[in-house]
C-alpha cells in the first residue's frame, strides 16, 4: 500500500466495510474459525498447567513445549516460520507486492508463575487463525503479514525490545523466575545473544503493528461492550528505593529515640497513595515491594528497600508526580531521622496508537454488530515497543471480573471469536486486500 492509500485505509474512506471482499474467494467478509481458535487455547493452555495455574515461564521448558505448539500452528497456516536471533517467532505470509513493508500482528504465549490461559495466548493464537483463515479463503494482500510471538513479554518486554533496537547489556543480563539470564534463554529459543542486533528492525520498515489482547481490567466486562479500542499503553516507571535508618535493640530503644526504617517506609507508602490521587487522571502509583532488614521481630529496622511503580499515558505527568513523591520521601527522612534514596530501574514510555488505526478497528467492530468502547491500557504491552517502528492499534477484548495473571483468568469463548474477527477484519483492511 503506498502512502496515499494507506491514508485513505486510516482515515476512513477505504474502512473495514469498503475493502473489496465480493473480488474474494467468498462473497461475505471470512470469519474465522472459532471453535478451532478456542480449542487452540485450550490445548496450549495444557501446556505447562498446574494446580496453581499456568507455568510457562520464559526460557523454562514448558516455554519451549508451547512455542513448538504455535509454530506447528503456523505452519498449518502455511506461514513460512523463523525465529530471529532474539528468540522471537515470526510467521511471514507473502504479499502481492513484495516490495512493501509488512504488516506485523501477534502477542506473547510466555506466562507469570501460577498464571492465566489468555494474558498474550489470545493475541497468538488469534493472529495464528487469522493467517489460517485468509489462508483457507484464499485472499491475498499487497503488504507481506507477519504473525509474530515475541520471547519474553513478562520480565519486560525483551523480544519486542530487542526488534526495536532498544535491548540493553542490562537486559540481557537479567534473570527471570526460570533461573536463566535473558542472554542464555535467547539461545535455548534457537536465538544468537551475540548477534541480537541483528533482529533490531529500523523505523519506517513495517507498515503497522496490530495486537490483539485480554484486557486485564473489569472496565468491558462491567460494562458489558464488547471491545475495547485502545487509545495508548501507558508509560511504567520503576524505582528501587532504600530506605536508611539505624537498626538498635527494640526491646532497650525509647520511641522518641529511634530512626526506624520501617516506620519511614509505611508513611512513604502512604504518600505515594496520597499523592497520586490528588491529581484528577488514571494514572495509578504502586508500592508493590517492601523488605525489611535485619528482619528479626526485636531489632528497629535500619534498612528498608521497596520499589516505586508509578503509570499513566502522560510521560509528564509520571514524572511530575515522581517529584512530589520523591519531595515528600525526602520531607519523611528529615522528621524520621532517616534518608531515602530513589534509582531508576525501567521507564517505558507511552505510546499513544494510531488514530486511524483506531477508526479502523471501531469500524471493523461495527460491522460485526460488536459495541465499542475507547480506553487506555494501563498494563505493558508489546505494542509500546513497535511504536518505535511505526503505526500501532491495540484491540481489547473483555477479562471476566478484571482478573489477570491469575489461575482464575478468564475470557469468554464469544469473546475470543469477536476479538479474533476484529483482528482479521483489521489485518485486511490495513494490509489492503486485493481480488
Amino acid at each position: 500500500m503506498n502512502r496515499r492509500d494507506f491514508s485513505r485505509v486510516m482515515s476512513g474512506a477505504v474502512g473495514a466495510a469498503a475493502v473489496p471482499w465480493a473480488r474474494m474467494a467468498t462473497q461475505a467478509p471470512p470469519r474465522v474459525n472459532g471453535t478451532r481458535l478456542n480449542q487452540s487455547l485450550k490445548d496450549l493452555g495444557a501446556i505447562g498447567k498446574t494446580a496453581t495455574g499456568a507455568q510457562r515461564v520464559a526460557y523454562s521448558e514448558t516455554d519451549r513445549q508451547a512455542r513448538a505448539f504455535a509454530m506447528d500452528l503456523m505452519r498449518a497456516a502455511r506461514l513460512d516460520v523463523t525465529v530471529d536471533a532474539a528468540g522471537n517467532i515470526i510467521g511471514r505470509r507473502a504479499g502481492t507486492d513484495a516490495s512493501r513493508p509488512p504488516v506485523l500482528f501477534g502477542s506473547h504465549i510466555d506466562s507469570v508463575p501460577d498464571g492465566g490461559d489468555y494474558d498474550g495466548v489470545v493475541g497468538s493464537l488469534s493472529a495464528i487463525e487469522v493467517a489460517r483463515t485468509l489462508d483457507e479463503q484464499n485472499v491475498r494482500t499487497r503488504h507481506p503479514l507477519e504473525v509474530v510471538i515475541f520471547q519474553n513479554e513478562e520480565s519486560g518486554l525483551l523480544g519486542s525490545k530487542a526488534m526495536a533496537g532498544i535491548l540493553t547489556e542490562r537486559d540481557l543480563a537479567l534473570v527471570n523466575k526460570s533461573g536463566k539470564s535473558v542472554r542464555e534463554g535467547i539461545g535455548l529459543l534457537g536465538g544468537d545473544a551475540s548477534r541480537v542486533d541483528a533482529a533490531r528492525r529500523a523505523p519506517g520498515s513495517i507498515a503497522a503493528y496490530l495486537e490483539l489482547h485480554i484486557e486485564q481490567g473489569a472496565v468491558l466486562d462491567e460494562a458489558g461492550v464488547q471491545i475495547g479500542v485502545v487509545e495508548g499503553i501507558v508509560g511504567i516507571g520503576w524505582w528501587d528505593v532504600t530506605i536508611e535508618g539505624f537498626a538498635n535493640h527494640a526491646g532497650t530503644t525509647p520511641m522518641d529515640r529511634r530512626k526506624d526504617a520501617m516506620l519511614s517506609a509505611a508513611r512513604f507508602v502512604q504518600a505515594v497513595n496520597r499523592i497520586v490521587r490528588a491529581e484528577p487522571g488514571r494514572q495509578v502509583g504502586t508500592v508493590g515491594r517492601i523488605e525489611a532488614l535485619p528482619g528479626a521481630p526485636n531489632v528497629i529496622p535500619g534498612l528498608v528497600r521497596a520499589s516505586l511503580e508509578i503509570r499513566d499515558l502522560d510521560a509528564a505527568k509520571i514524572g511530575r508526580l515522581f517529584q512530589a513523591v520523591e519531595r515528600a520521601a525526602h520531607e519523611i527522612g528529615r522528621e524520621d531521622g532517616t534518608t531515602f534514596a530513589f534509582r531508576q530501574t525501567n521507564d517505558n514510555q507511552p505510546a499513544p496508537t494510531d488514530p486511524r488505526i483506531r477508526d479502523v478497528i471501531r469500524s471493523a467492530a461495527r460491522e460485526l454488530g460488536l459495541t465499542t468502547r475507547d480506553m487506555p491500557s494501563g498494563a505493558g504491552h508489546d505494542a509500546q515497543d513497535m511504536a518505535h517502528l511505526g503505526p500501532v492499534g491495540m484491540i481489547f477484548v473483555p477479562s471476566v471480573g478484571g482478573i489477570s495473571h491469575s489461575p482464575r483468568e478468564l475470557t469468554r469463548s464469544q469473546d475470543v471469536e469477536n476479538g479474533a474477527n476484529v483482528l482479521l477484519a483489521t489485518v485486511v483492511a490495513v494490509a489492503f486486500a486485493i481480488a
